[in-house]
């Protein structure tokens, strides 16, 4: 049916009416979960964090071996952040293509494209020796996996308004997985020859040493795709398919009977329908984490490879896989056992409120660590201190399942939910293209030119951490009503 419109000249009994029908609907009974579908869903979610923070233990040691850097390991912040960059900005040239492609051509092949352009990449990004050829492998990593939003349109597409918190809710859950397993296997499988020179002892591994993290990852994503082509199963029908194709070709009328074709019909709506306040409100307060996180997220294995005498800790990329895959086991877990109890008790607003307003203590504890290791070296203060950053960051991915509520409750009609997390994803990957870049350079800029002792970056982001939460601060008590669903 088609969903009623409340303006200023409704009378207050249709208010009254629409409010009651929304208790109604809150009160339903929830439908159960596609138990098997939703798996393979979360399967597939692990996929990018694997692709993309794989590299992180490494890329900093891979930077510094290549001509670019000519010795200078202060310069290598720009290089390595811009390589970490390009997987987002590339991704946020395509995924609302990819996004609404899917509605077209169904999700699955889209899914499929997606996990094929990965390996393809991924396996390219290992055989690099050049700076240029991580720029097009990286690149293409971007360009061809859009499946982050299209993940989440199909999660809209299995769930409805009884259960769908319950399925976006396990999505922060299965990337903190995957942001685990990444940073474990790029570190523990980074120059095999030197970690276990009795097995890999051919000269391809000297050769090529970051090659086998990458083929680690690229096995992942072929079993992904298997299970993918042989047990998922399409969930937009086909008949649905060809009549969003038939209306799509016949809109030809005014944008007033555009607007009432799309208010009454199931299908795509044009992007400008998507520009209403909690859209864009939500939008924005999950591009501030995401540009905040990816920039720690940056900071931290740089900072964690660094010389002592330049800020740094001066970790092994062992040592760092170790370090950012315990941060991420720790809040996969934590999510998994205590996010939907904090989140019922706190509400999605508090719970978003406390992880924003972990960023800019976090920020603050990183110069800190610099001082104290300089002084006394590598002592339990230190590692005291770290760990006090890796459970604020815990603490600051919760942000992540509370913004996901919002943003899926936004849309105005269900049939925009697709383009809205298309809108949501095209906007996040713009910052995780920034954050990266901007937070390793400042950090080699701050070391060259000694901006506040080589500490300017931290008070950089944490000013902006501090700004972010006037943002979020803007965010309803309750997360809104979502659109009723349309009837074909």
């Amino acid at each position: 049916m088609t969903a009623e419109r409340i303006d200023e000249e409704t009378p207050l009994i249709a208010n009254s009416n629409v409010n009651n029908d929304n208790k109604r609907k809150r009160q339903r009974t929830p439908t159960p979960l596609p138990k098997m579908q939703i798996s393979i869903l979360l399967l597939l979610q692990i996929c990018e964090p694997i692709t993309s923070q794989s590299i992180y233990p490494y890329i900093n040691q891979l930077v510094s071996e290549l001509d670019i850097t000519n010795g200078d390991e202060r310069s290598v912040g720009y290089y390595a952040g811009l390589i970490e960059s390009l997987f987002f900005v590339a991704e946020s040239m395509t995924v609302l293509q990819w996004s609404r492609a899917s509605d077209y051509m169904g999700r699955k092949p889209v899914l499929l494209i997606g996990l094929a352009g990965s390996m393809i990449s991924m396996m390219l990004f290992g055989l690099s020796k050049t700076f240029w050829a991580l720029v097009i492998s990286r690149c293409l990593t971007g360009f061809l996996n859009g499946n982050v939003g299209v993940m989440k349109s199909t999660i809209g597409d299995l769930t409805d308004s009884t259960n769908r918190a319950e399925g976006v809710s396990m999505l922060p859950v299965v990337w903190s997985l995957g942001a685990t397993l990444g940073p474990l296997l790029g570190g523990t499988f980074a120059r095999p020859h030197e970690r276990f020179p009795t097995i890999f002892t051919a000269p391809f591994w000297k050769e090529y040493p970051y090659f086998l993290p990458c083929v680690v990852s690229v096995a992942y994503v072929f079993v992904a795709f298997l299970i993918t082509l042989f047990m998922f199963k399409e969930t937009i029908p086909k008949k649905r398919r060809s009549r969003i194709l038939s209306r799509s070709s016949s809109y030809s009328g005014s944008d007033s009977e555009l607007n009432s074709q799309h208010q009454s019909r199931n299908g795509p709506i044009p992007l400008r329908e998507l520009f209403i306040y909690r859209v864009l409100l939500s939008v924005s307060n999950y591009v501030a984490l995401a540009f905040l996180n990816i920039a720690f997220n940056a900071l931290l294995p740089l900072f964690l490879a660094m010389p002592l005498d330049i800020g740094g800790l001066n970790l092994p990329p062992s040592a760092i896989g170790y370090v950012m895959g315990a941060y991420g086991a720790t809040t996969g877990l934590f999510q998994f056992f205590c996010f939907a109890k904090i989140n019922r008790a706190l509400g999605e607003r508090r719970v978003f409120l406390t992880g924003m307003m972990a960023l800019p203590v976090i920020f603050s504890i990183f110069p800190l660590i610099s001082l104290v290791a300089q002084k006394w070296g590598m002592n339990a203060f230190v590692w005291g201190l770290l760990g006090l950053i890796l459970l604020l960051a815990v603490l600051m991915d919760m942000a992540y399942g509370a913004i996901f509520m919002y943003i899926t409750a936004s849309p105005p009609t269900k049939s925009a939910l697709g383009a809205t997390h298309g809108l949501s994803q095209t906007s996040a990957s713009i910052a995780r293209a920034i954050g990266p870049a901007m937070s390793t350079s400042l950090f080699s800029l701050s070391v060259q030119e000694n901006w506040l002792g080589g500490y300017a970056v931290y008070l950089f982001f944490g000013v902006l951490s501090l700004g972010s939460l006037v943002l979020a601060r803007q965010l309803p008590e309750e997360v809104w009503d979502e659109a009723e669903e349309e009837e074909d």
